[in-house]
Formats: structure tokens, C-alpha cells, sequence
């Protein structure tokens, strides 16, 4: 399995980080409405699961482990797949139903190797989501933007939930925008 070397920046302005990442000379690659189903591995095993998600232009397939809360504590098996309901599909004739839909926002950046995803979810303040290929380059990036290590968190996304809004997505079949955060997204879709 591929280490995933990521933190996040939580509560952040997407105008003013869009203005920084512009300054440091990152590029944005696109902007997506991300949709996924998350599964439980047979039986259900604490920290593992199986993410189906599309950004409307691929659809990947992809095993996801937490072996920590550190910068490199989540690995990950991803391939990509030709059909976002077909595999959806597949799966469940394998046994597999979907423990949840999430939707999500996503203004997807890159310098020098390095993913800035400044995502949106539902029901949370927006954060970016700083990825690359090593801790040294995730530690550069966190420089690059002005912050330190005590600005950012190494937490999943199911963690970010739970632990610092409070909110159990084990709960919520279907995670979607309400009209308000639909009408944010707007502001944002064509920029």
C-alpha cells in the first residue's frame, strides 16, 4: 500500500488561500464535486475501508487504512475504474453496501509535486488539504504558506468530524450540501 503523506489546515478563507497559493505560483489543476460511497471491509475492521469516489472526470476505488494520526499514518490501494455506478454495482453483488454517500467540494492546486486541495465539506468550515510524496515536502509546503506544524492537523477527514466538530459520520447515510452551502460552492465553481 502507497503512505499518504497529508495534513490539513482546518477553518481556512477559501479566498484568501486561493490568493496565496496564486502568489507562491501554484497552478490549479481543477475544480470538482466530488461524490463517494465508503464501505466496510467483511466483517467491518476498525481504521480500514473501501472509498468509491468520482470527481466527475475519474472514478477510483481505493482501500484506505489509518495505522496513525501522524503525517504519514494513512495508506492507501487505489485504481481507477471506467464506471462510478457500475462498480457501486459490482460491489454489491459482492456483498458490499455503501455505509455512507459523501459529497464534497474541491479547488485541486499543485507546485512542485505537491496537492493543495482546498476542499468543502458538508456541515464544516472549508480547510485545505496539503499532500505530497514525502514529510520533507509536506513540511516545505506548511513553510511556503506561512504557517508551522501547530497550525495544521495529520487527522483524517472521519477524524476532523468526530473530534474537533463533533459530529459522527458513522451516522449520516447521506453526507450532502444544504442550499446555504450550495450557494457558496457557486461563488467558486467557475474561478
Amino acid at each position: 500500500m502507497k503512505t499518504e503523506y497529508e495534513v490539513r489546515k482546518l477553518d481556512v478563507s477559501f479566498e484568501k488561500i486561493i490568493q496565496k497559493l496564486n502568489r507562491v505560483g501554484a497552478k490549479k489543476v481543477g475544480v470538482y464535486h466530488q461524490k463517494r460511497y465508503v464501505y466496510d471491509f467483511i466483517p467491518a475492521q476498525k481504521g480500514r475501508w473501501i472509498r468509491l469516489r468520482s470527481n466527475g472526470k475519474v472514478s477510483t476505488l481505493t482501500i484506505k487504512e489509518v495505522k496513525s494520526l501522524h503525517v504519514d499514518g494513512t495508506k492507501e490501494l487505489e485504481i481507477m475504474v471506467s464506471d462510478f455506478e457500475d462498480t457501486n454495482e459490482i460491489l454489491a453483488k459482492l456483498g458490499y453496501i455503501p455505509r455512507t454517500f459523501q459529497e464534497n467540494f474541491r479547488i485541486e492546486y499543485t507546485l512542485d509535486g505537491v496537492n493543495f486541495d482546498l476542499d468543502k465539506w458538508p456541515m464544516i468550515p472549508p480547510h485545505l488539504e496539503i499532500e505530497a510524496k514525502s514529510e520533507e515536502d509536506v513540511l516545505k509546503a506548511i513553510t511556503l504558506l506561512g504557517w508551522s506544524v501547530d497550525d495544521v492537523t495529520t487527522q483524517d477527514i472521519d477524524a476532523v468530524y468526530s473530534k474537533i466538530y463533533g459530529i459522527d459520520l458513522d451516522s449520516i447515510k447521506m453526507l450532502k450540501f444544504n442550499e446555504s452551502e450550495n450557494k457558496f460552492i457557486n461563488n467558486y465553481e467557475s474561478i
